[in-house]
């Protein structure tokens, strides 16, 4: 099982990177903006560690997405000391047609699958990653 969940990871992975192919952005780049997609403006501190990557990588990857107009640093309203990480309007489209592409290959590959195998399969991964979640 742990064979074939690593193989179909590495084909999402390279499938991914095909799609981003078309896209200014670096595998690492669409990762940060997915998690400030789905979990709103957070510090560098916070990217980094959801990243699993040194504070002075981050800075850099946060610095480039600057430049390219698709994140920008706010100040947070309560401490002045604190900046957020903000997604802007081009890193949101970015994330969105990159994953309604994703969506479309997976809809493509499952095609010979039945309704309900596809919901059982569906099941079964929320299940699975439920559990892998636990602490």
């Amino acid at each position: 099982m742990e064979k074939e969940l690593r193989y179909i990871s590495g084909i999402i992975k390279q499938q991914g990177r095909k799609i981003l192919s078309n896209y200014s952005i670096t595998p690492p780049q669409f990762v940060a903006l997915q998690w400030l997609f789905e979990h709103g403006d957070m510090t560098i501190g916070d990217l980094s560690n959801k990243m699993y990557l040194a504070f002075s990588t981050t800075t850099d990857l946060v610095d480039r997405m600057e430049n390219n107009k698709l994140v920008k640093r706010v100040r947070d309203e309560q401490d002045r000391r604190v900046v957020r990480i903000h997604l802007l309007d081009e890193g949101e489209r970015i994330i969105e047609e990159v994953i309604d592409k994703r969506r479309k290959y997976l809809g493509s590959v499952l095609d010979d699958f039945s309704e309900e195998e596809i919901t059982q399969f569906l099941q079964l991964m929320t299940r699975l990653h439920e559990e892998m979640s636990k602490d």
